[in-house]
Order: C-alpha cells, then structure tokens, then sequence
C-alpha cells in the first residue's frame, strides 16, 4: 500500500469510528485512542476530568510507543475493520 493508500485508508476508518452511534468497549477505545494518537503524531497529555481515565490513556500510549506511524494507521485500520466484521 502506498503511502497515499494508507492515509485514505485510515481517515476512512476514522470516519467510520465517528460516525457510528453506539457505543464502544472502553478497551476498544482505549487502543483506538493509543493508535489514533500515534498515528496523527499528537503527543499532547490526555486530558480527561478523570484521572483514572487519564492512566488508563497513558498505559495505552506507553505500551505502544515503538512503533511507528505507518506501524499505528495499519493497526488502527485493522481494529476498525474486525470490529464491524465481527460485532452482532
């Protein structure tokens, strides 16, 4: 996939996740929220009212921090499209 390719690909997905109007599983947000991020280069702190909610961002940056951008958009992709694959 071209580097074009995977950009359309992943602002597809994207679109995907903000339109759906039910809601998700906090763990499934969690490593949307780790990917997106890494994948958009935005390092800025989480910023939740809550701070557990902030540790819990945290941990899924932290354990995703080796790898790369393209590494983060194919995965984000892949989460995306299992997720509506598989839900019922």
């Amino acid at each position: 996939m071209t580097p074009e390719e995977l950009d359309k690909t992943f602002d597809d997905a994207v679109e995907r996740i903000n339109a759906h109007t039910e809601p998700f599983p906090a763990d499934f947000l969690l490593r949307l929220y780790a990917y997106y991020k890494k994948a958009t280069n935005n390092y800025e702190r989480p910023s939740s009212r809550k701070p557990i909610i902030n540790a819990f961002k945290t941990n899924a940056l932290f354990q995703i921090k080796d790898i790369t951008v393209e590494e983060a958009k194919t995965t984000y992709i892949e989460l995306v499209n299992n997720y509506f694959l598989y839900r019922k």
